[in-house]
Parts: structure tokens; C-alpha cells; sequence
């Protein structure tokens, strides 16, 4: 008898707590409660915000809006797909760091192309309308 865990486990034990070095995280009731919580919060606050107008600048906002996106995905990734730096020996935490930097670049990215279009496209004044062909 080896022994070396075997290529594949059983699935009996790999759900059981005897797996070989791959714990999967688990979410107990408590845990999934705290996401869905969190979750329909940081709905909420951006609706909020933008609804009620509370900031008067626009940029504000959308910046405001964009982190709260961007911590919902988070909280969504550890919550309900049980990311953590135990489970599957670290390679969900890189999971994690790469889908916060891929959405980094798609915000800025969207943001920039929004910014630019914005400035590009749109009239400065009611004067140029005037001018328009």
C-alpha cells in the first residue's frame, strides 16, 4: 500500500472530511444569511444614492456606485463560492485576486470610455447646437 493520496478520491470521502489536502469551504446557513444580507445592502445604498441624488456631482456618485459594484462582487466570491486561502491549496485566493484585478480594468476601462465619449461627442454649449448642420 502507498503512501500517497491516490489521483482520484472516492466521493464518499472527499465529501466526508477524509479528502487528501483539498478542503472545499463549506457554508453553514449562517454564513449564506451574511451574504444574502450583505448582498441585498450594497443593492440598496447605490439605488439609494442614485435615486435621492444625494452627492451633487455625477463622478461622485458613479465612483461611489462602481467600489460598492466592486466589493459586492467580492463579498459574492467569498460568501457563496466559498473563496478562501485554505480551500484547493490557495488557488481559489488567486482566483480571487485576479477576477479583483480583471474587474479593476473593465471599471477603469468603462469609466475612461464613458469619460471620453462624454467629452468627445457631446456639445459643450448650446451655441454649437446652433452651428450643427
Amino acid at each position: 500500500m502507498s503512501s500517497q493520496a491516490p489521483a482520484h478520491e472516492d466521493a464518499h470521502e472527499a465529501h466526508h472530511g477524509h479528502s487528501h489536502g483539498h478542503q472545499a469551504g463549506h457554508g453553514t446557513f449562517r454564513s449564506y444569511m451574511t451574504g444574502f444580507a450583505l448582498s441585498v445592502i450594497l443593492t440598496a445604498i447605490p439605488f439609494w444614492l442614485v435615486m435621492s441624488g444625494v452627492f451633487e456631482s455625477p463622478a461622485v456618485t458613479a465612483v461611489l456606485v462602481m467600489a460598492i459594484g466592486a466589493i459586492q462582487i467580492v463579498v459574492h466570491m467569498v460568501f457563496f463560492l466559498h473563496m478562501n486561502p485554505r480551500s484547493e491549496g490557495g488557488w481559489t485566493m488567486m482566483a480571487l485576486i485576479f477576477t479583483i484585478i480583471i474587474v479593476a480594468i473593465a471599471l477603469s476601462g468603462s469609466l475612461w470610455v464613458m469619460h471620453h465619449l462624454n467629452t468627445n461627442m457631446m456639445p459643450m454649449s448650446p451655441e454649437m447646437m446652433k452651428n450643427m448642420p
